[in-house]
């Protein structure tokens, strides 16, 4: 879906703004050189995900995709090993879902890749679309996008892509009785959904790649209760309160084993906090760009682990609204100690600043055990977040940037 001018404009005067303040820079200077003879030698202009299977032939190679996760969710493969389901009915069924509709591809017990035969498909889900194991959600070639009110649920299940999709207007759905199908041999009464875009629960090899989400009730992506080995990269968040949960809440323990990495993000504009909030576990966040927050970026309590690499972020004009980290409902004395919190290599501009905690050392065991991936230079990030959302991609042509 093309952006309007009224949303392409507040990224315009971002990057605007990032820009005055690099051009002065010499290592940008330097680092722009270096991109250009890249380009020069034939690399291509894309982040290294995206070079792993961008081609002309991308249409008749889709499952080259399944390669290519790094990260966290390194070794995701979706459906590649199941045939390819072509959706071609945006009809919704909750509990009796029809042979070419969206519903009865998610939840099929055999590996599929799901691709859409479209130009431009809208779905107003009734109720939560259930994905079960090893799914790929493919919306390349097509502007798959769900308005609402129920949008995506991964549960108690592994290996599943999600790419190339926009979601937004998520709303609270389920509940009084109401049925839904969870698998092809399983349809059950499901509780009042709080209105996330994507939720995972209990999910383990999760990949959320080149999407873009906005405006839902509750979280964007929010990752609870045992959910883990995830990688989001490459999205376009915006418009939105709490963007990114990441731990159910301060007693859930399971949730020591979590570890997520979020790569090549565009967040904002609008905002407010959960970029993301992490609860236990470890997180990794390398090269994204963070347009101004009205409350806080990056969150954190229960002795969270969090790695901040190569990233930019751009804070507001507010001098109230400086600082990237929030450490939440803890006395100081506590996370000081508890919560390992660290900024290396970022690039903090007009006064945004990062409150680190705990080991004050990069190399320190535990990073270590919460990094998968190096960062590249935070001065790159521009152009490896350049194509965040989905792709827009033409029959026998590389894919280009949807925005």
């Amino acid at each position: 879906m093309l952006m309007t001018i009224s949303m392409a404009m507040p990224l315009l005067i971002s990057f605007c703004y990032l820009a005055i303040f690099l051009i002065s820079s010499s290592s940008f200077v330097a680092s722009t050189r270096t991109l250009q003879n890249r380009r020069n030698l034939g690399y291509s202009e894309y982040n290294d995900m995206d070079n792993c299977w961008m081609s002309h032939d991308w249409e008749n190679n889709r499952k080259r995709l399944a390669d290519c996760a790094i990260g966290w969710a390194m070794g995701t493969t979706g459906g590649k090993e199941g045939k390819y389901y072509e959706v071609t009915s945006n009809d919704d069924n909750p509990t009796n879902p029809m042979p070419g509709t969206l519903r009865h591809a998610v939840t099929r017990l055999e590996p599929l890749w799901i691709i859409f035969r479209c130009d431009h498909m809208e779905f107003n889900l009734k109720e939560e679309l259930i994905i079960t194991s090893n799914k790929t959600l493919d919306g390349r070639g097509c502007v798959v996008n769900f308005k609402g009110p129920a949008c995506l649920v991964v549960q108690s299940v592994q290996n599943v892509i999600i790419h190339g999709i926009h979601i937004h207007n998520c709303g609270p759905t389920g509940g009084d009785g109401v049925e839904v199908m969870s698998s092809e041999d399983h349809t059950g009464f499901r509780g009042r959904t709080e209105g996330d875009a994507v939720s995972l629960w209990d999910a383990q090899y999760i990949w959320v790649d080149h999407n873009d989400l906005s405006n839902s009730s509750d979280g964007l992506i929010d990752a609870v209760e045992g959910s883990s080995y995830i990688t989001i990269s490459n999205n376009r968040l915006s418009h939105h309160n709490e963007a990114m949960l990441l731990g159910h809440n301060d007693t859930y323990v399971e949730d020591k084993g979590m570890r997520v990495t979020i790569l090549y993000n565009n967040f904002g504009p609008g905002l407010t906090q959960r970029i993301p909030r992490v609860r236990f576990g470890g997180v990794e966040v390398v090269n994204n760009f963070y347009q101004p927050w009205s409350m806080y970026a990056i969150g954190g309590s229960a002795n969270a682990t969090i790695v901040s690499k190569g990233n930019i972020y751009l804070a507001s004009n507010d001098s109230h609204l400086k600082e990237v980290t929030k450490h939440l409902y803890e006395p100081e004395e506590i996370w000081m100690k508890g919560s390992n919190w660290i900024s290396d290599g970022d690039l903090m501009v007009n006064g945004a600043f990062f409150s680190a905690s705990g080991s004050k050392y990069i190399d320190d065991g535990v990073y270590k055990r919460a990094s998968t991936v190096e960062a590249k230079d935070r001065y790159d990030v521009p152009s490896l977040v350049q194509n965040a959302g989905p792709w827009k991609c033409g029959t026998n042509l590389n894919c280009w940037d949807n925005n």
